[in-house]
């Protein structure tokens, strides 16, 4: 832990009082992604929803899969398995469900996270620091795809390398936190490739450790956890993303307590997902294209269930304001929603006080 001025970082971010709360629109002129599509039954032989009606509130033993209703303790290793089977080509995935544009959301994400200047007030009230100054954690993260955005983005505004030699101690770092260790171990190897064995702290580097601690002299690290109860000390991290990542949780509202625990007072929450656009006109076209995501995914990729699963999950998700909800009754002040794509993508964003 180290010692730095709140208070700073806290102005740095804007933080809103709490009685803020708005919404805004942004788009890429096009919209995309996905909702339900069904069968009768599904291959983990449960009987699935009408394809256009949502599926109603689960018992409290119980949550969804898709356009399923299973018990809760079931959902983790039904998630682990849609994601094993799509880790070796995750950005075929992500390609498929979104026409191309979660790239553009992800950087739209990481250019709202106003990481140079917040690097620079830091580093201007702490010119010696002796940890590092601010700690990104990425949960749902795996892959890497927003992980490796946030650090080419410090090291822009450091006007460093990110393939040099890192600092003692790294100005900031990036933790990335999955439950699954196969989408980990393809973050790992690219982010070797990137950045090389000097700047990233794999799992495997951990092993034997009786008490393995978050890094302090790596900018990159990669950790197995469950977004539910994250392993890592309470008030730890400065900004906490969750990427097309909460809606997959068994208990999204945990997953936000956790989150509210891990970060410091003056941090910042981002979590973007998909959800239901609520023009009719243009929720009627993505009805009709979540129904080809299936067979598409069958095509690329080998893989239908998986490809059912993630365009139903869509459909069972909170709406905008029912997230937004949820976020404020985890503690979270001033939250916002920015919606993209015409509601096909929302952005929510909090703090903690």
């Amino acid at each position: 832990m180290r010692a730095i001025s709140r208070p700073i970082a806290r102005s740095q971010w804007r933080t809103p009082s709490r009685s803020i709360s708005s919404s805004r629109t942004f788009s890429f002129y096009a919209s995309s992604s996905s909702s339900s599509s069904s069968s009768s039954s599904t291959p983990f032989g449960v009987p699935e929803s009408s394809p256009l009606s949502p599926p109603s509130s689960p018992p409290s033993s119980h949550t969804h899969f898709g356009s399923q209703t299973v018990l809760s303790s079931e959902k983790a290793g039904l998630v682990g398995e849609v994601f094993s089977s799509v880790a070796p080509s995750y950005d075929v995935m992500n390609d498929v469900m979104s026409l191309g544009l979660h790239r553009l959301w992800k950087d739209h994400l990481v250019s709202q996270l106003s990481l140079p200047s917040t690097l620079s007030s830091l580093m201007s009230s702490n010119p010696s620091p002796t940890a590092p100054l601010f700690r990104h954690l990425d949960v749902a993260g795996g892959t890497g795809d927003v992980s490796f955005r946030s650090l080419n983005a410090m090291h822009a505004a450091l006007g460093t390398s990110p393939r040099s030699p890192p600092l003692d101690p790294p100005t900031s770092t990036v933790t990335v936190c999955d439950i699954n260790p196969d989408m980990l171990r393809v973050g790992e190897e690219r982010a070797m490739e990137l950045y090389g064995p000097a700047n990233v702290e794999r799992m495997s580097d951990r092993e034997g450790l009786s008490s393995p601690r978050l890094s302090s002299s790596k900018p990159l690290s990669f950790w197995e956890g469950d977004a539910e109860c994250l392993p890592f000390d309470s008030c730890t991290f400065d900004l906490y993303t969750i990427t097309f990542g909460l809606r997959n949780v068994t208990d999204p509202f945990r997953a936000l307590e956790s989150a509210y625990d891990k970060l410091r007072p003056g941090s910042r929450i981002v979590v973007m997902e998909f959800s239901m656009p609520p023009n009719p006109i243009v929720r009627a076209g993505y009805d009709l294209y979540s129904e080809a995501i299936p067979p598409l995914g069958k095509a690329v990729a080998d893989d239908e269930a998986s490809y059912r699963y993630l365009v139903e999950s869509i459909r069972a998700w909170y709406s905008p304001e029912e997230l937004k909800g949820k976020m404020e009754e985890a503690g979270f002040v001033g939250v916002t929603v920015e919606s993209l794509n015409m509601g096909v993508v929302c952005i929510h964003s909090g703090w903690k006080l």
